[in-house]
């Protein structure tokens, strides 16, 4: 079996496109069970972002397995696989550990350097658990890419390379305003999140950070809007002990948001609809529902769209008063971000990690094969005892446990190097083929190693749960 991933990202393809392809949470699963169901997949797994779309599979036929997963990205996705095509991208067994542990570093994120991907690989490998689809393979694969992309953050300055979506693209609004500082540019303003996912939460408490006096959250689920805004508002309560104040902070109906909009400032959207949030329309409504300060003619409205597909019309690009930043703006503006020097010691580190991944994987995989020639070993041992036993009967216990030692000893000593040698041999590049030597030198019954592979798998399960 063999690692392949198949998918799309904004590298590769356009933001309509992305926008189009983007998966449901519930079709997320349904998408894992039917590539599971396929011939060639033995294990499955989703990452899925607001900026790609990645099938992770265990297969056994390279051709075959990228047919399927390609398939399966178009049917979910509504996509057709014709038009989907051109826009996807392989990468195969240790190209594909490279792939992941790159992204969950941040270098093959849109703002490099940012961290939110780690708890979207998080999030992608516990619903693989949680369906069963992540086996063996890619319970090692997400767990060692969460751990690699800790190390990079943890022993360079990657954050420094970008920053988060959310940070960026405000950054992107105080910039078009002639702010330096995103502090400077939001400091007293009035903010409108809607959606209360980790998106906008982070970005609530990040408007809450830069200054912003107000903040509504809006939220088809308003208990999910109060438990944030109940959050933001927290550090007021401790102003008196001289604490920083927060903002003020409460939620609203997703009813509330046309007159919301009408006493906002900036407006940060990020939810799960499959249609617009926000159209052209309801934001002219919002600048002529205006009065006092910010009647027309004033700082008018600042709109990041961190949603996939979008939630805000596109077409408000066009609308007086009105400054946009989506996902297609962030992907042309980050294109030109510097890049921090510490780039290329994480990929250094993505080179070392994937080696090191690799060789451990070899080197599982001759396992079984080295438990089935020590049983059979043992087995031998015992059949020649029993044998000894039966034509000197007159041993004593002493006597039969000595010889017994010294012939467990004999054949210890003699597969010893062999195995340890072995093991190192299938660890480096091309030592798969060590198993399949050792099989044949030794004529062990396939079906006895694996029953030791299954063993292994369900001692891993049993430890994971």
């Amino acid at each position: 079996m063999s690692l392949l991933v198949v998918g799309l990202s904004h590298r590769s393809a356009p933001v309509s496109v992305l926008e189009r392809a983007a998966l449901a949470p519930e079709a997320r699963g349904k998408l894992l069970q039917d590539a599971l169901a396929a011939e060639p997949a033995a294990e499955a797994a989703v990452l899925s972002t607001c900026n790609r779309i990645e099938l992770y599979a265990d297969v056994d036929k390279f051709h075959a397995g990228v047919a399927e997963l390609s398939t399966q990205l178009a049917v979910h996705s509504g996509v057709g696989l014709d038009e989907l095509t051109p826009y996807l991208y392989v990468h195969y067994e240790d190209r594909a550990v490279h792939h992941l542990f790159s992204v969950a570093c941040g270098l093959d994120s849109m703002v490099v350097g940012e961290g939110q991907i780690l708890g979207q690989i998080k999030d992608a490998l516990a619903l693989g658990q949680e369906l069963h689809t992540a086996g063996r393979l890619l319970n090692d694969l997400f767990q060692q890419a969460l751990r690699v992309g800790k190390r990079a953050h943890n022993e360079t300055g990657i954050d420094r390379a970008g920053q988060s979506l959310v940070t960026f693209g405000l950054a992107e609004l105080a910039t078009a305003e002639g702010a330096a500082e995103v502090t400077d540019w939001a400091a007293g303003k009035r903010a409108l999140v809607i959606g209360a996912g980790s998106m906008s939460s982070l970005a609530a408490a990040t408007l809450a950070r830069a200054g912003v006096r107000e903040i509504a959250v809006a939220n088809r689920t308003l208990e999910r809007a109060e438990r944030l805004a109940a959050g933001l508002a927290e550090p007021r309560t401790a102003a008196a002990a001289g604490a920083a104040a927060g903002p003020a902070a409460r939620a609203v109906p997703m009813e509330s948001v046309p007159a919301e909009l009408a006493r906002a400032d900036v407006v940060v959207s990020c939810t799960g609809a499959t249609g617009l949030v926000l159209t052209a329309e309801d934001l002219r409504d919002a600048l002529a529902a205006r009065t006092g300060p910010a009647a027309p003619g004033g700082p008018g409205l600042r709109l990041l769209d961190l949603a996939m597909p979008r939630d805000i019309d596109p077409a408000a690009h066009r609308v007086r008063g009105v400054r946009l930043v989506d996902i297609e703006t962030l992907a042309e503006a980050s294109a030109d971000a510097p890049m921090a020097a510490d780039v290329d010691r994480v990929r250094t580190i993505v080179s070392e990690e994937v080696a090191a991944f690799g060789a451990a994987q070899r080197a599982a995989h001759i396992t079984p094969t080295v438990v089935a020639l020590r049983t059979m070993a043992a087995d031998v041992v015992r059949s020649e005892m029993a044998r000894l036993n039966g034509r000197l009967p007159g041993l004593d216990d002493k006597e039969r446990a000595e010889i017994t030692q010294t012939v467990r000893r004999v054949v210890d000593k003699l597969l010893h190097a062999p195995t340890v040698r072995v093991k190192q041999l299938a660890g480096e590049p091309g030592g798969a083929g060590y198993a399949d030597a050792l099989r044949e030198l030794f004529d062990l019954d396939p079906k006895a190693v694996a029953a030791v592979s299954r063993a292994d798998s369900g001692d891993s399960e049993r430890e994971r749960a």
